[in-house]
Order: C-alpha cells, then structure tokens, then sequence
C-alpha cells in the first residue's frame, strides 16, 4: 500500500523527531553539576563488551563446520581481528583490514 505524500511527510517528521529526541536526552538529563548513579556509570563501563559479544556471537552463528570451508574464513577474520586491535589498539583498523580480508576469504573459498 503505497503512502500518500502527507504520510509520507508524517513519516519522516516522527522519524526525524525521534532521531533528535534520542540525540538530545542524555544532554538533557545529565547535565552538568548532576551526579551520575551507580548504575549509569556501571551500565557504560559494562554494556561495551556485552553488545561485542551479543554481535560476535550474532555473526559466527550460522558457522559450518562439517563443510567445507569448515569455517576457515570466519576464524581467520575473526584472529586477524583481535591480532591486529591487541597490536594497534584502534578499532577501525583491525575492522577495516578484517573485514576486507574476509571477504577475499569469501571469494577464494
């Protein structure tokens, strides 16, 4: 069902609304001078390593490894990954390199 311009134009104004809304509120509610709960500073010290895991654990999921490649390019993306972040610390590099390696991976197996 196809939307009329005007829901259209509700669409991308509550969407749009939202997207500002959720950019805003952490300003809003910390501001300076306010003390930080436990549990917020708990939470972000915390939830980093979760949401790794939960998308490591996301991506290898769907790993065979009774058939060939026997998931040889996905533990080979995933040691050139934590190899080159221990060596460089910089996440963007070792997702980078990774993520091109594994796709050449792909493509050779």
């Amino acid at each position: 069902m196809p939307l009329t311009p005007l829901q259209t134009l509700a669409v991308v104004l509550t969407v749009a609304g939202v997207t500002v809304l959720c950019r805003a509120l952490p300003f809003l509610l910390f501001r300076d001078g306010r003390p930080v709960s436990g549990g917020v500073i708990y939470l972000g010290r915390v939830l980093p390593y979760a949401i790794i895991a939960i998308l490591v654990v996301y991506c290898l999921r769907g790993i065979d490894f009774a058939s060939v490649p026997f998931g040889a390019p996905e533990i080979i993306a995933v040691s050139l990954t934590v190899a080159i972040h221990v060596w460089k610390r910089n996440n963007l590099l070792s997702i980078g390199v990774s993520t091109t390696v594994y796709m050449l991976l792909l493509r050779l197996f």
